[in-house]
């Protein structure tokens, strides 16, 4: 997993995140806001009350929790089976 160490609201939706590997950028979340629970966003200081969960991931009240995972994938442009190996293997059994 991935956490997030630092985040910092910048223009529009867009947020400044820190890894703990060092990784670190900016993400727009603009395709998110005002759709669904993500309507929250449409009040600005509600997005900017953004903060960081206990595994790493980020926290909006206790309405919204984003994948710090699917963070670094978004930053970063990799593809899940980048950082997670055993997906791209086929169906194991126990």
């Amino acid at each position: 997993m991935h956490k997030i160490t630092h985040v910092e609201v910048q223009h529009g939706w867009e947020l400044h995140l820190t890894f703990a590997d060092g990784t670190a950028g900016t993400v727009d979340l603009a395709d998110l806001a005002g759709k669904g629970v993500f309507a929250l966003w449409n009040d600005r200081s509600a997005f900017e009350s953004v903060r960081i969960g206990d595994v790493g991931q980020l926290c909006w009240g206790d309405q919204i929790d984003l994948c710090p995972d699917a963070m670094y994938l978004r930053l970063t442009g990799k593809q899940p089976e980048d950082i997670f190996p055993n997906l791209g293997r086929g169906t194991i059994h126990a």
